[in-house]
């Protein structure tokens, strides 16, 4: 099949997934976002075992930062998170890719599919990094706020302290005041 610019936007207009059934294969391990080999060689249509045995055909491309294989406490933890999961009779526990692993899967996999789907996770990674973004913007924003109503809150209270004083000043009878000056007794 050539490559023409035709058939990529009919790919675009195309969706593949839905976009809420990969951010739900989207989990957060060791600090990272990640999806697991058996949910992407699902999304890819090939089985887990040859996605993972390309995998390890082009193993110098998977650094431990692009792809590791989760522990067997991460692993059990992870079912226990998601309940009864499909791949919890594995022999060993899955690899996890993250975004820049998931990336040069697309140069392992050339599938025509493959590629669109990972075109689609990769523009669901950058959505995702942009409403964090967008908002870490708003808390930031929200924060501002609070610490000018804090300072707003304190000068009032400064005021209402003062207020109180004169208050309380105006409240005490004023004792008789000494006459200031010279007075000749005989009046």
């Amino acid at each position: 099949m050539a490559f023409n610019r035709a058939n990529m936007t009919e790919n675009k207009d195309i969706m593949l997934i839905p976009d809420e059934v990969i951010m739900n294969q989207i989990y957060y391990i060791r600090g990272y976002k990640v999806m697991l080999d058996e949910d992407l060689a699902e999304l890819y249509q090939v089985t887990t075992g040859n996605l993972n045995k390309a995998v390890t055909r082009n193993i110098k491309r998977f650094p431990d930062d692009f792809m590791f294989r989760l522990t067997d406490d991460e692993f059990k933890i992870l079912l226990f998170q998601n309940g009864i999961a499909r791949w919890g009779g594995r022999r060993q526990a899955p690899n996890a890719f993250t975004e820049q692993g998931m990336a040069m899967l697309s140069g392992v996999l050339s599938s025509d599919r493959a590629i669109a789907v990972n075109i689609q996770i990769m523009r669901i990674f950058t959505r995702m990094r942009q409403m964090l973004a967008d908002n870490t913007d708003l808390r930031l924003e929200v924060e501002k706020i609070k610490t000018k109503l804090d300072n707003q809150d304190k000068n009032m209270e400064i005021v209402f302290r003062y207020l109180d004083e004169l208050l309380e000043k105006q409240e005490q009878p004023n004792p008789p005041r000494k006459g200031i000056g010279f007075k000749p007794d005989n009046f």
